[in-house]
């Protein structure tokens, strides 16, 4: 297999130390147009991975597989990729980046590749976590996302763009669009992140999962922000971020029907985001080249993979997910791990 990483950053890096774990791996190329910081992960990565100059994807530098790990302009350089004859996995998740992934759809289907979109902590592993809950139910109603922590400096500053920005909401078979940074909601999460008030952002989750459940009725995503986050929407501040991201947590909530029976289903991860997302992207990349995603075309991963093998392996790469027992409205009386 010949990989190729666009971005360098807490995730880029993640990525590629995974990638060698799972093997079968006879090239690495790390591109990005801050060279040094490539070279710098190239080296301690060792064999076979190499830097190379530039963001772009030269023909020369094509791989089976392309994961982009960059801020931006993940629509152009996944068309570069599928040119060349590439599958794409995308760590987008602003809602601009993964509509014009999405875009792509038959152009990935014609050539019978796969387009990624949005496969990191959340969106990535929330929708896989989503799709688990749905398997419960004959019919899902609700799906309720949140997520706290970043994973590092270019995720901390998307993360402030995003309480800033407009965010969507899928309700009764229409998108509405809210102010980010209002609808206040305390979400719980698995030890020790626990109870963090959640607010509404733009967050691209229910772009993805109402393409993966079109007959759900509400479809909601949340960040956690402290009241400092919050400030620094409207007066930027200074503080020095994590390189490698600060521990976060996702919580999903899936709501349906079995029978005449209504239920909900709720589980949470913990871990730091760029490493979680560097797992999730390297097994993704690996299942597209091995046949095992469940279709081609670009889509997000709700619809993508099994949930249960997935999730089994995450776990061997020490990514684990928990199942909420017990609490009122998700509150963790217990949290089950759970491959």
């Amino acid at each position: 297999m010949r990989a190729v990483i666009v971005g360098s950053g807490a995730v880029g890096a993640r990525a590629g130390r995974q990638l060698q774990f799972l093997g079968n791996l006879d090239e690495l190329v790390i591109a990005d147009v801050h060279t040094a910081r490539a070279e710098a992960v190239a080296e301690s990565l060792g064999e076979p991975a190499r830097a190379v100059d530039g963001n772009g994807i030269a023909s020369a530098e094509i791989g089976d597989v392309v994961i982009i790990a960059t801020p931006n302009g993940h629509r152009q350089l996944a068309e570069e990729a599928l040119e060349q004859g590439a599958h794409v996995v995308s760590c987008a998740d602003g809602p601009d980046d993964v509509r014009a992934l999405l875009e792509l759809d038959a152009k990935a289907r014609s050539l019978a590749l796969n387009v990624v979109a949005g496969a990191g902590f959340a969106p990535g592993l929330s929708c896989v976590l989503a799709a688990l809950g749905a398997r419960a139910f004959e019919r899902v109603e609700e799906i309720h996302v949140a997520k706290v922590g970043t994973g590092g400096p270019a995720c901390s500053e998307r993360q402030q763009q995003a309480l800033s920005g407009e965010a969507i909401d899928w309700r009764d078979g229409h998108w509405q669009s809210r102010r980010g940074g209002s609808g206040r909601e305390l979400c719980w999460f698995p030890d020790p992140i626990r109870g963090v008030d959640c607010f509404r952002a733009a967050l691209a989750d229910p772009i993805l999962l109402h393409a993966a459940f079109p007959d759900a009725q509400r479809i909601t995503a949340r960040v956690g922000a402290s009241r400092r986050d919050r400030l620094a929407v409207h007066i930027p501040l200074r503080r020095k971020v994590d390189p490698e991201g600060e521990l976060g947590a996702i919580r999903v909530e899936v709501r349906g029907a079995q029978g005449v029976s209504l239920d909900d289903r709720v589980f949470g991860a913990v871990d730091r985001p760029a490493v979680a997302a560097g797992a999730v992207t390297a097994m993704v990349a690996r299942w597209a080249l091995d046949g095992r995603l469940l279709h081609t075309g670009a889509s997000g991963l709700a619809g993508l993979v099994e949930p249960g093998p997935f999730l089994a392996a995450l776990a061997e790469r020490g990514v684990k997910v928990a199942i909420f027992e017990g609490g009122q409205h998700g509150e963790p009386a217990a949290a089950t791990a759970t491959a």
